[in-house]
């Protein structure tokens, strides 16, 4: 490893939740379907280019990873999420995904949604499985922004569609954590206060509100704000190549959770494992980019303005906080 690099090192790398024996998360990417056309998403773009095929992930994928998470991830990976490049729900076996996961994992399991399918049968489906986390991203309080930010999508729809599932959770003796998503952006600006306190009122276990990102640069008006933000920074690693691993629609391993290019694709799941792949060469040299800052071999990560948009564990809250808090809720 090169002096910037051990120098670098120091603040950064493998420390808190992170391991080096394999991934603190594992995201399951189950669908490349989606039924919004959301203006801070990519997916709009993306379905018009030659990398959308409509694909969904075959469930015997999903029990390959989940019984490695089991044999390997104790005790080090926290969660698997259930999000990426579509709506989980409109995967057809996603309940039956969902459940083998809670079944035979040994961590817990988070699904995030856009709850315009949330319909009081397939909310007790859901419930069914032992979901621990259900994360719905909605971005609005006010149905006139939803409808500018979350093109066909209706908010008051989705609004009592979670207020349903808060309702019918709560009857089951609340199996899952109920969290309402809210990410920052120009159109729904000064609406952030008054989307938690009313989501926090209607009985949410949480309210995050993330940061606004590029999509590793696929939505370029946004990418080209942050490039000009970073600018005037010193680049710092990305936190992802030492947080999770991603498991696409295609059946590849990707590094990268905003990667809608296959750009940061590694290789197809079908032929290796995760614990080989966390711990190979590929990713001891991707690490040693970020640390060094020098991308000329990793073009889709040095090309990358969002690197200033992932929190590394004592940087702040973030998502992984909020899942490690509910199981220490549990052990108690």
């Amino acid at each position: 490893m090169s002096k910037q690099a051990n120098e670098t090192n120091v603040r950064y790398g493998f420390y808190g939740r992170l391991s080096a024996e394999f991934p603190s998360q594992i995201i399951i990417d189950s669908t490349e379907l989606c039924n919004l056309a959301c203006i801070h998403c990519p997916h709009p773009t993306f379905k018009q280019s030659e990398h959308y095929a409509g694909r969904s992930q075959g469930p015997e994928l999903n029990k390959k990873i989940v019984d490695e998470v089991r044999e390997h991830g104790k005790g080090v990976t926290q969660y698997i999420r259930y999000t990426g490049e579509g709506e989980p729900l409109l995967h057809r076996y996603i309940y039956e995904m969902l459940d083998y996961a809670v079944k035979n994992s040994g961590t817990m399991i988070t699904l995030t949604t856009n709850g315009t399918l949330l319909t009081p049968s397939r909310i007790d489906k859901l419930l069914d499985t032992g979901v621990n986390v259900i994360d719905i991203s909605t971005d609005a309080f006010k149905d006139e922004t939803y409808e500018k930010i979350r093109v066909n999508g209706d908010l008051k729809v989705v609004r009592q569609n979670i207020l349903n599932l808060i309702k019918r959770n709560k009857e089951r003796g609340n199996i899952a954590k109920i969290i309402l998503s809210f990410i920052e952006q120009p159109q729904n600006e000064g609406e952030g206060p008054l989307f938690e306190q009313f989501w926090k009122e209607a009985g949410a276990d949480y309210v995050v509100v993330r940061r606004l990102h590029s999509g590793a640069g696929a939505v370029k008006e946004l990418a080209q704000d942050l490039v000009k933000e970073a600018d005037a920074e010193v680049r710092t690693p990305c936190l992802y190549p030492w947080e999770r691993i991603i498991l696409n629609p295609r059946g590849e391993l990707v590094f990268c959770p905003q990667d809608w290019v296959h750009g940061s694709v590694i290789t197809d799941y079908r032929e290796t494992t995760v614990k080989e792949v966390w711990q190979s060469q590929f990713y001891k040299d991707l690490r040693e980019a970020h640390m060094c800052n020098k991308y000329g071999k990793h073009a889709f990560c040095g090309n990358c303005p969002d690197w200033k948009q992932t929190r590394w564990p004592d940087e702040g809250r973030s998502y992984a906080n909020m899942v490690e808090e509910f199981k220490n809720k549990e052990l108690e």
